[in-house]
């Protein structure tokens, strides 16, 4: 049953986001933020080769695979090639040496997969976890391409996937970003509600299909409606690619504060949670804490590596701590 007084109580009721005004970038971003953020990715370490202090590093998580080899030919034996080349079967088989000549890969492609369903339209401190998802995967985003690899998503909501296959091109680029746009304007708290929400599981089946083997695969979200079957395709994608888990989360979810009320609403129907209540607190704290063991689970299983996000903080400044990397020098007057 719909409550239109306590929906306007809550300020449910507002019009859509007018595109014209200024855009609160705490709330939802716009493509010109997005781009600002290019100058932020610079000396971003996505490569094998990471900082001690990097959860990327080996000590941490499995190290990345980085660029493989293409088989090109077979050939005969000549001086000064590498004895570790030889195949000795084919060399058996014909009764003089043969080698295996390799190349490298000319590029790595990577697959950014960003959640802006409703359940990442929440935030108590700086950013909505959907702007923080939105920001972490537009900085990866132009890091990528700037070392001249292919770079594509998935991004999804309650009722929509769209697919961006990598290319090395920064129009495409720029689609991924309109769409990043798209999908975070498409949240509102008046949102109508879906019946059935999206499940992660949608999108990973989509990854799955475009990155076969050899891709970076980093999944942006804040895990919301994981099962079994989100952990069985997490570990079937990361037997042939490299895949990072950046799982988004709020402050007030890492500790939920006691006696305090909070109204939550998902456009339609909304409750009142009293933290108050030691039943009610036990439940909050469970259910985040329970989300991020099961990450941690596949952390351990699958051996990929976890890059956990505030939306309580700088995004950027996060991901060059996780990375291994110094915070950036404070400008004059900042």
């Amino acid at each position: 049953m719909r409550d239109m007084t306590a929906r306007a109580r809550a300020g449910l009721t507002a019009r859509a986001p007018d595109a014209s005004a200024p855009v609160d970038t705490r709330i939802r971003v716009d493509l010109a933020h997005l781009r600002s953020l290019e100058g932020k990715a610079r000396k971003l370490r996505l490569l094998p080769s990471q900082p001690v202090s990097s959860v990327l590093n080996g000590r941490h998580a499995s190290r990345l695979r980085g660029r493989g080899l293409n088989f090109e030919e077979l050939r005969g034996y000549l001086p000064g090639d590498d004895p570790r080349t030889i195949d000795w079967k084919v060399t058996a088989r014909t009764g003089s040496a043969h080698v295996r000549i390799y190349s490298e890969e000319r590029d790595r492609p990577a697959l950014l997969v960003v959640d802006q369903r409703m359940s990442m339209f929440f935030g108590t401190r700086r950013n909505m976890k959907s702007v923080t998802a939105a920001e972490a995967a537009a900085v990866i985003a132009f890091r990528v391409l700037d070392q001249s690899d292919r770079v594509g998503g998935v991004v999804f909501g309650d009722d929509h996937v769209s697919e961006f296959r990598p290319k090395r091109s920064r129009a495409a680029l720029n689609r991924f970003l309109v769409a990043l746009e798209r999908a975070n304007r498409m949240l509102r708290a008046d949102a109508q509600s879906v019946d059935q929400p999206m499940l992660l599981n949608q999108p990973l089946t989509s990854v799955a299909r475009i990155a076969r083997r050899n891709h970076l695969v980093v999944v942006i979200s804040d895990f919301d409606g994981l099962d079994q079957r989100t952990g069985t395709l997490i570990g079937a994608l990361s037997r042939h690619n490299d895949v990072v888990l950046c799982p988004v989360t709020d402050p007030v979810s890492n500790d939920v504060p006691k006696n305090m009320k909070l109204v939550v609403s998902d456009g339609e129907l909304q409750v009142e949670l009293d933290t108050g209540t030691t039943d009610t607190f036990r439940r909050l704290s469970d259910f985040a804490s329970g989300r991020i063991a099961e990450i941690l689970k596949w952390q351990q299983k699958y051996g990929v590596p976890v890059l956990p996000l505030s939306a309580g903080d700088d995004t950027a400044s996060q991901l060059r701590r996780l990375t291994g990397l110094r915070p950036e020098k404070k400008g004059r007057g900042q």
